[in-house]
């Protein structure tokens, strides 16, 4: 598998994942077509604060990912927030996702390193503590 940067020709296939990915049990909410292609956009457009990738095995593309990034006064660093990590469901429990968390552990050595996951996802739980993520005590709440 090969990551590359999130392109304008990826748009159409980024957007009919997110889709999927959105309907899942994996989030709890389910976007929208607005927020999907803003997401995208800002992905594809250099913004300062999203990056986003796509996943590719023999000139497929099998998944997606998008990272925010802020800093975080509570750890004192920067703070890179996996949004989103999706790949096709024949291509889940593969080592793939594993590969995207060290390429980001990589890249963002002095930052410090975010996502959520519902619960009930218990494959990618196990995935993510395997690779060193750790549970925080608290709630997160938004407006």
């Amino acid at each position: 598998m090969t990551i590359n940067k999130m392109t304008a020709n990826h748009t159409t296939e980024v957007i009919e994942m997110m889709r999927e990915f959105y309907a899942s049990p994996a989030v709890s909410t389910n976007g929208s077509e607005e927020i999907f292609k803003n997401d995208v956009e800002n992905c594809i457009n250099d913004s300062p604060y999203l990056e986003g990738y796509v996943f590719v095995k023999e000139e497929r593309i099998i998944g997606y990912a998008m990272l925010a990034k802020s800093f975080s006064t509570e750890f004192g660093k920067p703070c890179v927030w996996i949004e989103d990590i999706y790949f096709k469901a024949e291509y889940r429990g593969k080592g793939f996702g594993t590969k995207f968390l060290n390429f980001v552990t990589e890249k963002y050595k002095d930052s410090l390193l975010r996502l959520e996951v519902e619960e009930d996802n218990r494959c990618a739980v196990h995935a993510y503590r395997k690779n060193g993520f750790s549970s925080l005590p608290y709630m997160e709440l938004k407006k």
